[in-house]
This record gives C-alpha cells, structure tokens and sequence, in this order.
C-alpha cells in the first residue's frame, strides 16, 4: 500500500466483508451455534479477528494497554481446538460486535499517527497491517466454508454474478514448462509471510502440467469407472481413508434421479461439468492422478508454471505480471460464489500458457509443508513454523473465495490430506 488512506480503505472493505458473512445475515442462533466439528461457531471468529487486530496493531505495534486481556485465551487458536470452543464462555454477537468495533476505532486513530518505520520491521512497508488483512481475509474464506457445511436457509446472495471473461481458442490439454533453475519464493513481496520467504533459484527438468484444474466432468469419468473401488489407484494411507469413511465421492455430490447434483450453501443443483472440481481431498486427487497415468505436481514445480517467464527469465508476482488482480485476471474475492468454467481469464494466464492458475480452486500439489531453506520466523512461530513437519500438504494459488489481497503467485497454504471442506480442487502434471 502507497499511504495510510489505503490502508484504512482495506481495512473497512475487510470489515464489511466479515460483518455480510455474518451479522448481517445470521440471527444469534445461527451465529453461535457450531454448524460442523471441523469448524468454529460465528461469533468465535469473529471476535478472533478483533483480538488478532487488538494484539499486533494495539499492543505490539503502537504499544497501547490491552483492552480485553481476559479474553486472550478464549481467541487463542492454539489454546483450544474447533471442536471446543463453543463450551468456551464466548463472547455474545453483540459483545463481539462491540468489541470489533472499539478494537476498529482505535486502529484507525492509531493509523494516523503510528509511524510507518522502516527501522522496525513489523512497521516496515506496513507490514503489521498487511498481516491483520490478510488475517481477517483468510477468516473470511473459513466462515464461508462454514457456510457451506451449515444446513438451512440460503443466506448467501448466489445469483448475482459478473460474467466471466472467456475467448473461443481451443486450449491444449498440457503445456510444457522447460527445464532449468527458477527463483522461488520472494525476498522483496513487502507483505509476504515468512514462510514465502527467502527467495532461492530451484533448478527443475522439463515437466508437462496442466492447462486447467481438473474439471468436473474429468473427475466424474473417474467416480463412474469405479476409481473410488479399485484399490490400485489409491496409496495405503488413501485407501485407508475411504474405507474408514466410505467416501465415493467428492464432498456435497448427491444423487438426484439419475444423475449427479450438489449441494451448494443451501441450495441442491446439477453438477456443472464445466467448472474446476472442488472439495476434495489431497488422497483422492493422488488417486485420480494415478488413474489418469499422471501425478500431482510438486509445489515449486506449481509456482514455477505459474509466475516463471522462461523467455525473459524474470519471477512475476502474478501469473500475467504484476498488475494486481482484476475482474480480466482471476476469479477472487467472493464476487462468485463457485468456481468459473474451465479455461476461463485468457488474460491472466501464465508465461507458459497456464491458466486459472490464481482463484477458482486452491490446488494440492505433492509436496509436505516445510520452510524454505533459509527459513526465519516473523513475526510469531504459530503461523508457520509450529506447522513444518506435521501432516500437512501443500495448496497453492488461492479459490473463488480468496481475497486478491491474500492471493499472489508465491503464497503458501496448507491443510491436513484428509480435508475436504476446503475450496480445493487440483491439476496435474507428468515427467517430459
């Protein structure tokens, strides 16, 4: 961000964001009830993101006495797993309401005069604001997965959409990505996490990758050839999963007369066969990649086809350059409530002719969530490093419901392989 008036600008647009996923369509029932196990109840994160704001722009960065310290450990991520917190003596939605609010406005004053320092690095760039909106944006994504696995009414407004750009070319089913080093990672992204960080040259041989996500209708082609029953697509660990879950589809398929349908906050309706598949999980898009006598590619080998220009041998912070997303770009921010058809943003496609390659669907790739060689933490070890080494499987490139300011080629996620309520689907890739 060039000035602070940008700042305070994200700032009320990530708060408006919250409060139409929330208080503005919730009563307090729905607000404070637990919708899944897997998820938190409303009210928690949303007062979460007020004491994150409180923490790291109140106290860490202008230095201002704690507000509500007794509610630190309620909102501890770390203190207390999802399926806890609503015993936990929460917050009511309008002592959230409240609270988010006086944390809001004293942030804003403390904008105006906290120097952008660039001697201290939490202050540096602006970082520390770019942490808290990324953090709210990415708690944004989690209450609208909540949404998805909440029953009931539709809240959500799922029909009015922009139209998506799209060109007529006949896309090859691959593109190939030459062999050589790449950067990896960055080391200059002011607002990058640590985990995105240094940047390293990564030498890779050729490799084919897919043009598009894996489809709807390619996915179905495995459900309706028995992949979910043959034992020989699948790895131990993934067999292991289905038997103990007896999943044979990805989640919120249903079967409606002869055919498939999903279910889509709230509403049932057929299944697209022309979108990204999504909510699968990371065993089920290694068993549909042996199947289809490919893999899945590894994370660098994703970010590589995704932000390297082989000809000019420059790094792009975004597939098409880097232009900050626009509606010519990506499918980001919300602004749909699904993924977009399969070849769709001609204008935001990668050096190498990959496309939707940000937004859409978070893809899983091969790879074990670990630090870069290098690695330091900023500026806490519960974003990143508590997570190197654990049961983790890297996602790259951001979903529908990413917002573009927590979205860029180099940004990292990660998510246990059984997880499905994710906006995830994948592509895949094969040795040249």
């Amino acid at each position: 961000m060039s000035s602070k008036q940008e700042i305070a600008d994200e700032l009320e647009r990530a708060r408006d964001r919250s409060e139409r996923l929330t208080t503005r369509i919730l009563d307090d029932a729905e607000m404070t009830r637990q919708h899944s196990a897997l998820m938190s109840p409303f009210v928690w994160d949303l007062a979460h993101v007020g004491n994150y704001e409180e923490l790291w722009l109140l106290r860490e960065a202008a230095g201002i006495e704690a507000m509500r310290p007794e509610i630190d450990d309620l909102y501890d991520a770390f203190e207390h797993p999802r399926a806890a917190r609503p015993s936990l003596p929460l917050l009511s939605p309008a002592e959230s309401t409240a609270y988010v609010g006086l944390v809001r406005r004293k942030v804003l004053d403390a904008l105006d005069t906290l120097p952008l320092d660039p001697a201290r690095p939490l202050l540096r760039d602006g970082f520390v604001f770019g942490l808290v909106l990324q953090h709210e944006h990415q708690h944004d994504e989690t209450m609208l997965a909540t949404h998805q696995l909440r029953r009931g009414d539709v809240v959500l407004d799922l029909d009015t959409e922009p139209p998506v750009p799209t060109d007529a070319t006949a896309l090859p089913t691959e593109v190939l990505v030459p062999a050589g080093p790449f950067e990896m990672g960055t080391s200059t992204d002011p607002w990058a996490y640590d985990n995105e960080r240094p940047a390293r040259s990564v030498d890779l041989p050729a490799y084919w990758i897919d043009t598009v996500p894996v489809s709807v209708a390619a996915y179905r082609a495995f459900v309706d050839a028995g992949g979910y029953t043959d034992d020989r697509w699948w790895s131990e660990r993934g067999r292991e999963w289905r038997h103990r879950t007896g999943r044979t589809t990805p989640a919120f398929w249903v079967l409606d007369g002869d055919g498939w349908a999903r279910r889509r906050f709230g509403r049932v309706e057929p299944l697209p066969d022309d979108e990204p598949v999504q909510h699968v999980c990371w065993f089920e898009a290694e068993a549909y990649s042996r199947w289809a006598g490919r893999r899945l590619p590894s994370e660098a080998e994703w970010e590589k086809a995704a932000s390297w220009d082989p000809v000019s041998g420059t790094k792009r912070r975004y597939p098409w350059g880097d232009e900050p997303p626009t509606e010519r770009h990506a499918n980001l921010g919300q602004v749909r409530h699904r993924p977009t058809p399969v070849g769709s943003f001609p204008a935001g496609a990668s050096p190498v002719g990959a496309r939707q390659m940000l937004g859409d669907v978070w893809e899983w790739t091969s790879s074990d969530f670990v630090g870069h060689p290098g690695f330091c933490t900023f500026p806490y070890r519960e974003y990143s490093e508590v997570f190197f080494g654990g049961d983790y499987k890297v996602l790259r490139g951001g979903s529908w419901a990413t917002d573009p300011l927590a979205c860029r080629a180099t940004f990292r996620n990660w998510d246990h392989p059984v997880r499905r309520q994710v906006f995830v689907g994948f592509r895949t890739a094969r040795d040249a």
